[in-house]
């Protein structure tokens, strides 16, 4: 069973930047695909971003080229880099894990490992 811990949100104003991180139990099989998700209150969970063990990366169309997503394999940690965060990015978000290279190319939220979330809120 895959555990994942985030870490790094907070509170910051319009513009800023935060950057989150996932601490996973293992490399494996079952974390060749690590992602970032987010809920709103109200709404519901979207993807963000996801990374393959390829290195490939996808984002949603609200994130390109404000937000990074990346991967430190030797510390079996991901990250999400946020620049220019705007209030619409509040949310909890949440890191997960598959093996499915399918999920990391499509968002999709039936990822089979996920972290307790960490919150973000941007302020106008």
């Amino acid at each position: 069973q895959v555990q994942l811990v985030e870490s790094g949100g907070g509170s910051v104003q319009a513009g800023g930047s935060l950057r989150l991180s996932c601490a996973a139990s293992e490399n494996t099989y079952s974390t060749k695909c690590m992602g970032w998700f987010r809920q709103a209150p109200g709404k519901e969970r979207e993807g963000v971003a996801s990374i393959y063990s390829d290195g490939s990366t996808t984002y949603a169309d609200s994130v390109k080229g404000r937000f990074t997503i990346s991967q430190d394999s030797a510390k079996n940690t991901l990250y999400l880099q946020m620049n220019s965060l705007k209030p619409e990015d509040t949310a909890m978000y949440y890191c997960a894990a598959d093996p499915s290279w399918r999920l990391c190319q499509t968002l999709r939220e039936t990822f089979r490992y996920w972290g307790q979330g960490t919150q973000v809120t941007v302020s106008s």
